[in-house]
């Protein structure tokens, strides 16, 4: 497993739907717990999931695949 920066910032469309549709739920109750607990970490961690969810792509999974 090797760690690619040049493909880190490529966009390619990587997230199957089942992946999407958990980053998109994980991120909206992220989102909704950060607004009751007033937690900014949570509340970036919330929006990030919730981007990637509704995006397709992770910066992440890009830059480990093959």
């Amino acid at each position: 497993m090797s760690f690619d920066y040049k493909r880190l910032f490529k966009f390619e469309l990587n997230l199957d739907d089942k992946q999407k549709k958990y980053r998109l739920y994980g991120g909206v109750v992220a989102l909704l717990v950060s607004v009751f607990t007033a937690s900014i970490p949570l509340l970036l961690v919330g929006l990030a999931m919730t981007a990637m969810g509704y995006s397709g792509w992770c910066p992440l999974c890009s830059a480990i695949q093959k």
